[in-house]
């Protein structure tokens, strides 16, 4: 009985990594969000890294963490660096495109509790009176992102804190416009 069961034990392992070297090399996530306010209200939102802790769900998680911004004030070369508890970790922002009420395009650095080197990005399309705003993160996915993705899904943990932090944004802009 032992050995079936330590058989067993061996075929679920083999299955899981074939599972996770079968997944794709890269990973995107992405939300969206339907905005009552002009692009030219909102970009400052989300070019300006002060701005961004007022709407950003990640913020709310550790109030105590440690923040550093340097480079520009706002837009393309706007830098942000945090070290926070164990659930915030530690990393760095940096915007390397700016397209004024249209774009911001952000180099995203993970330290803490693991290493990862993504991209993220907000697009703002108008529509009449409201802004469909998009925010992406993107980037590799080393095997040992894939063999974690079988048991804990990002989308559903970084999507829900997208979904979060825009409906922030949504707040803020609306009651500003």
């Amino acid at each position: 009985m032992l050995k079936l069961i330590l058989i067993a034990l061996i075929l679920l392992i083999i299955i899981a990594l074939i599972l996770a070297v079968l997944k794709r090399n890269t990973f995107r996530i992405e939300r969206s969000i339907n905005i009552k306010a002009p692009p030219e209200k909102i970009f400052p939102l989300i070019a300006d890294f002060h701005q961004m802790n007022a709407w950003s769900a990640w913020e709310k998680i550790d109030p105590a963490m440690k923040r550093n911004y340097s480079g520009a004030e706002s837009g393309k070369g706007a830098m942000y660096a945090w070290d926070g508890n164990r659930e915030i970790g530690q990393g760095s922002m940096e915007i390397v495109e700016a397209t004024p009420s249209s774009s911001v395009l952000f180099k995203l650095d993970f330290y803490k509790p693991f290493e990862a080197h993504n991209m993220a990005e907000f697009t703002l399309t108008p529509h009449g009176e409201t802004t469909t705003v998009n925010h992406a993160m993107f980037g590799p996915s080393p095997f040992i992102s894939k063999f974690m993705s079988l048991v804990f899904s990002m989308e559903k943990m970084v999507g829900s804190k997208f979904e979060e932090g825009l409906a922030n944004l949504k707040a803020i802009a609306e009651k500003q416009s």
